[in-house]
This record gives structure tokens, sequence and C-alpha cells, in this order.
């Protein structure tokens, strides 16, 4: 199969889908690959290295598109790339179109195949998903600290305190790979960390890993005392391929001190919190009620180096199975397409 990685385009966005090792695996198992000229270089991989794993470093994205048959990106195809894309493409990215109604309407228009990775689900796990959302977690926590400063608008708040002084408040809705890694951090910075989750055996899970974390079922009158309290409030809620449900109204998060900081993880999904709207690394934060809300829809897209590195490691094997002519008899990356010949096909998406 003809496989082509294009650059990403959006703001800020330095990952690229597939590290130099992991493209040479692709040749070797006989495919032809192409990469845009400039696509790993924001991830320290320059074209020199994949011109020595045996890609083809093609100068532009028209070049990219024309040539492969077999679409592999990291993010949505925004802008100009949509004009580019074809009938016959297969495109493999991470989507999120329960969130962009009208790019679901455009790749319907195209009638292209894609398949979303955050809808890859194998044994009742998200392979491709996870360690972006691994990522995302612990940037949740850095970024929020940050934006606490008081510089940076915020209450002036160490997390994790000094003797004499009380630590701060995190509060986490969700207690899966996104909240549990922002979890962890937070705990190690020695902050008082409360995590939300209806699921026992994550709470079970998010006791065990330190003394100051306390994990609770999500009853209402229970969430809103502790997010009234949160210097730093994270949402993580995700249902695979659906939009996030709206677990915090506008009314909660203004019952927050001002100065706190909000970071929703689910805002590549529409968020989980209702005063939370899309921003981009180049104009990250914005104030509503007070509160600082960091809504940039592309976390680990900060850390490309080590997020692609670890993108890699999960989506090749799967990209292995797609690049096949009988992909569609393998199980899993048939439930995983989103769009297909100008109908959406996927289950949450379709809802």
């Amino acid at each position: 199969m003809r496989i082509g990685i294009p650059k990403e385009i959006k703001p800020l966005e330095g990952r690229v889908a597939l590290i130099p090792e992991a493209a040479a695996d692709l040749v070797h198992a006989g495919h032809q690959v192409c990469i845009q000229s400039g696509a790993g270089e924001a991830s320290g991989f320059p074209d020199e290295d994949y011109v020595r794993a045996g890609i083809q470093v093609l100068p532009g994205a028209a070049d990219v598109y024309g040539q492969a048959q077999l679409i592999i990106k990291v993010k949505e195809p925004v802008d100009g790339e949509l004009a580019l894309l074809r009938q016959d493409h297969l495109l493999f990215s991470f989507l999120h179109l329960a969130a962009l109604p009208q790019l679901t309407e455009k790749l319907c228009e195209i009638g292209l195949t894609a398949i979303a990775f955050e809808t890859v689900a194998e044994q009742h796990r998200l392979p491709i998903l996870a360690p972006m959302s691994n990522i995302a977690g612990r940037i949740a926590i850095q970024a929020g600290t940050h934006y606490l400063h008081r510089p940076s608008g915020g209450k002036g708040l160490m997390l994790g305190g000094l003797p004499g002084t009380p630590r701060g408040k995190v509060v986490i809705i969700g207690a899966g790979n996104a909240g549990g890694n922002a979890a962890h951090l937070a705990a190690g910075m020695g902050a008082d960390v409360v995590i939300f989750d209806k699921q026992p055996s994550k709470l079970d899970a998010m006791m065990d890993m330190g003394s100051n974390i306390t994990a609770l079922y999500p009853y209402r009158d229970t969430l809103a005392a502790q997010v009234s309290q949160a210097d730093l409030l994270i949402g993580a809620v995700l249902i695979p391929g659906a939009r996030a449900p709206k677990i915090i109204p506008r009314e909660l998060v203004c019952s927050m001190q001002p100065g706190s900081v909000i970071v929703d993880i689910a805002v590549d999904q529409g968020g989980c919190i209702e005063t939370t709207r899309p921003t981009t690394y180049a104009d990250p934060v914005y104030q509503e009620c007070g509160i600082s809300h960091f809504g940039v829809t592309n976390i680990p897209g900060a850390v490309p180096r080590t997020a692609s590195t670890a993108l890699s490691a999960s989506l090749l094997p799967y990209c292995l199975r797609l690049a096949k002519q009988d992909w569609r008899e393998d199980a899993v990356l048939r439930a995983a397409v989103n769009v297909e010949n100008g109908a959406v096909v996927h289950p949450a998406l379709r809802e």
C-alpha cells in the first residue's frame, strides 16, 4: 500500500504520526511510505532520518496526499487539508468528530473512509489513545500549576504548600488514564487530591496510589462541595467516540474562588465542564467567572518528541494491520471506522 504522512498544521502542533523507526517497519513490510518535508522536525526527527530509513520525502502536502492511499496523521484535518482528501483515501488519525459536526459533514461529503485513533478499542482498552491521555493528564497538572501563579492570572498558590502553609487542592473528574496520571503527578507534588469516578475498581486504584489521594463516587452534593473548594479542577471524562457529558455546570464553576484554574482534558470531545471552549497553544487560556480556563485541544502537542515516540509505539501495529488489503476483516479496525461512503457509521458518533 502507498502510505503518506503529512506535516501537521494545527497551531503549534509538533507531533508526527510515525517516527523514522516506525515508518521503516512499514517499508520492511513491503509498503511504500512517503512523508512531507519537515513533518518530523519539531519532534526532533529531520528529513535525513527518514531518508536513511527508506522513506521518500516529498516537498509539499499536495504531493503526499496525491501519492498516498492511506493517510496517517496525528490530528484531524483542518483548513486546506480537506481540499486534498479524496474519496479513495483511507484516513487514520485522531478525529474527535462528536465535537466537530462540520468536519463530520465534510468528510461525509468527500466520501472517504476515516478511522479514528480514539475509537480503536481492544480488550476493553483504547491502546492508541492511552499514551496521549497519559501525557495530557500530566501536562494538565503542569499547566494548572503555572496558571495558578499570580503573574499568570492565578491566586498565587503552590500546590504542594510549605511548612506553615496549606496544601493546594486538586479535584479531578474521571479516573481513567488522563485522570489517573493527573492524580499521580499532583499527589507527587504534595497537593491534596480528590478524584471522582463511578467505577469501584478505579477508585481502589486511585486510593492505592498515595495517602494524599481521596477517591469518591460523584454524588451530586459531594461533587459540588469539592469543586467549590478546588484550586485546580481537572476534567477527564471520556465516552469513546461520543461527545463528553457536561458534568460540571456553569453555576458550580462560578462557585470556585477567583484565581482558581480549570483544565478540561475532555475539550477535544466537547468538554465535560459547561464553561469550557476549545483553545490552542497560541492563546491557551481565557477567563470565565474569574476562573482561568485552559482548553487546548492538542495538549500532548507541547511535548512532541515524547508524544511522537509514544504514539508511534502504540500506532504501528494497527498501521501494519490497516495496510493489508483485507483490513475490513479485522474486527477491531472495522469497529473503529467513523465515516464511510458518505455516512456516519460509528454507533457512538451516530448518537
